[in-house]
């Protein structure tokens, strides 16, 4: 059996330091990861929300100026930025597996709505994994268009959880 004491030092003490994860076997078996890391599926991970430009209907939009230039060429590729920069909202992802809470008891208003203004560092949620409560905090400020996920659900790594308009 793990205690949940053990495993909470190690992310303090992760938190704390330079080292990106900690790994820990036993010779009964047990092999405990600890991961800052968000490319380590499969780890225990510090809860950050993870952004991704996503247009509306789900393609993904020019980043840092790369177009794909297609049959109209390099100003019709303008054109789509242009139009794309318009529709441009932001996805907070869930960075662990874990069940969704969108308020922090049962019973209390939820963190945020449809029509939220979120600044960065605000929490929007919180991501129960291994009876730990993670607070999931917005990367950005903007208004909240849409909550994907509904209340006490189970929710997937990289899994959708939140679409913000940032210049809503």
């Amino acid at each position: 059996m793990i205690d949940l004491r053990y495993i909470k030092k190690l992310i303090e003490i992760l938190d704390g330091s330079t080292v990106d994860s900690i790994e820990i076997s036993t010779d009964k078996g047990v092999k405990i990861r600890v991961s800052k890391s968000p490319a380590q599926r499969g780890a225990l991970q510090v809860a950050t929300a993870l952004p991704a430009l996503v247009a509306p209907g789900g393609r993904l939009t020019p980043v840092d100026g790369m177009l794909a230039l297609g049959e109209g060429g390099a100003a019709d590729a303008a054109g789509r930025a242009a139009e794309a920069a318009k529709t441009t909202v932001l996805e907070v992802k869930s960075p662990m597996v874990g069940t969704f809470y969108a308020s922090p008891e049962p019973g209390a208003p939820p963190y945020v709505s449809n029509g939220t203004r979120v600044t960065k560092g605000q929490i929007v949620c919180i991501i129960e994994a291994m009876k730990i409560m993670n607070e999931i905090e917005s990367e950005f400020s903007g208004v909240v268009r849409d909550v994907l996920v509904q209340d006490a659900h189970p929710v997937e790594y990289g899994q959708v959880l939140f679409r913000i308009d940032p210049t809503g």
